[in-house]
């Protein structure tokens, strides 16, 4: 009979205990705990590769950062878009391979838009217009014209679309072209009298010869031959989903006068 009433007030007992357990467990799911899934804040971080060595657009400042006109631009794009993103130096030659690797989620690098690259990775909607520019020096005062550079030696940026139409008027294998790994170098080459022409992007071009009034650079315009082209930030083929985000941003900054404000600041107002 005792062993019974034992056996009775242990059931009782573990009895309470469990209940006591349930209640526990049911006040800390309906208090939010560990069992409750929590909405996730973390703010994406993309990898955007530049080639820091064509001022305005981009380059480093004192402290060893990317800084530039496509930089304020990618900042304010961001900023809209709800993202983050790195800027990492990355030199033009093989930059667009970083891309197709995988080292780099987006690519902004006063990069033109052209049916070829399109072929291999996918683009923003157009952030900026560019032209190309002709520069000379000493005795190049017979250049008025893309076509007067025939037979003189010019210098361009290696890949670049500078690259591209001086290859389409001297022939892809002229020894009367030089190629550099920036479009500064190949103007210090024509500073020092190795070349008598550099073709290259308006905005560098001019930003380089406003800023070395002692080089004695002229610039020439044509824009017969030279037809305007586009900038736009590239990303892996296929990436609908980033590129959705860069279109929206670069809407929202066109539409709220933030584009304008960043555009004066290097160029002058539109």
């Amino acid at each position: 009979m005792k062993q019974t009433r034992r056996s009775v007030l242990a059931t009782l007992l573990m009895g309470s205990l469990f209940l006591v357990g349930c209640g526990q467990k049911q006040d800390a799911q309906t208090q939010g705990g560990a069992s409750e899934p929590q909405a996730s804040t973390e703010v994406k971080t993309y990898v955007v590769g530049s080639d820091a060595a064509y001022a305005p657009f981009e380059f480093q400042n004192d402290k060893g950062e990317v800084v530039g006109f496509d930089m304020d631009v990618l900042n304010a794009v961001a900023e809209k878009g709800g993202f983050k993103v790195k800027v990492i130096n990355t030199p033009w030659e093989g930059i667009f391979a970083t891309l197709e690797q995988g080292d780099r989620d987006i690519i902004v690098s006063s990069v033109t838009i052209t049916d070829e690259r399109k072929q291999s990775m996918d683009f923003s909607s157009p952030y900026f217009e560019a032209r190309q520019l002709i520069a000379t020096g000493k005795g190049g005062e017979t250049i008025k014209s893309f076509q007067d550079l025939k037979g003189k030696k010019v210098a361009v940026q290696t890949g670049t679309t500078g690259d591209e139409v001086v290859q389409n008027l001297l022939g892809k294998t002229s020894v009367d072209i030089k190629r550099f790994e920036s479009t500064p170098l190949a103007l210090k080459e024509l500073e020092n009298g190795g070349v008598q022409a550099v073709v290259g992007d308006n905005g560098v071009v001019q930003n380089y010869v406003s800023n070395n009034p002692a080089s004695n650079l002229r610039m020439v315009e044509d824009t017969q031959s030279f037809q305007p082209e586009f900038y736009g930030m590239a990303v892996k083929k296929g990436n609908q989903a980033l590129l959705d985000k860069l279109n929206a941003g670069i809407q929202a900054i066109k539409s709220d006068g933030t584009y304008d404000k960043i555009h004066a600041k290097y160029f002058g107002a539109k």
